[in-house]
């Protein structure tokens, strides 16, 4: 990854050779660590399932927003349609996403306190995304950038899992009932 400013006129972030984390090889391999991972710790077919389609659905997603920079095998040619060069599409396309997630998991579980937590967790995201399209751009490549994007990933998983600890699939609780 390169910093390359004006690129698109979203991110500066030139991802001119990403292998293992942006071609869809990449994707299916991750998409299988992670299903199986589920499985492991779940025992729950469907978890596993969805995990795995998570995680290949996002070089989908990439590829709707990137610039050409996304490969099939790690090797060009390179795919992408650009759709981070159009903010006012880009920005309601990515918020509703997330809030259809978010809307989606509200609906298949519950929880004794609320969605309380739920709220947090979507306070957070939309602050980190916002900080992200509206914060300042690094002017160059330094390994804060990675840094900076690991530490994020790190707290909203951690709140992701709190948000997520005290609720049950609404499913399940109906079966046990009948």
């Amino acid at each position: 990854m390169r910093v390359v400013p004006g690129i698109t006129a979203m991110n500066p972030m030139d991802l001119y050779h990403m292998p293992y984390t942006h071609s869809l090889l990449g994707a299916l391999l991750w998409g299988a660590v992670f299903g199986a991972l589920i499985w492991a710790i779940t025992r729950r077919r469907e978890a596993a399932l969805l995990t795995a389609l998570v995680v290949v659905s996002h070089w989908f997603v990439d590829l709707i927003v990137h610039i050409p920079d996304l490969t099939l095998y790690g090797a060009p040619p390179k795919f992408g349609f650009g759709l981070w060069n159009y903010p006012f599409a880009e920005m309601p396309l990515e918020i509703g996403l997330t809030a259809a997630a978010m809307i989606y998991y509200a609906r298949r579980t519950s929880a004794p306190t609320g969605n309380r937590r739920l709220w947090i967790l979507g306070g957070l995201l939309a602050a980190v995304q916002a900080f992200d399209w509206f914060g300042a751009k690094a002017p160059d490549y330094s390994i804060e950038i990675p840094l900076t994007m690991l530490a994020a990933y790190i707290v909203l998983a951690l709140v992701a899992a709190w948000a997520g600890a005290n609720r049950a699939v609404v499913m399940a609780q109906e079966e046990a009932s009948t």
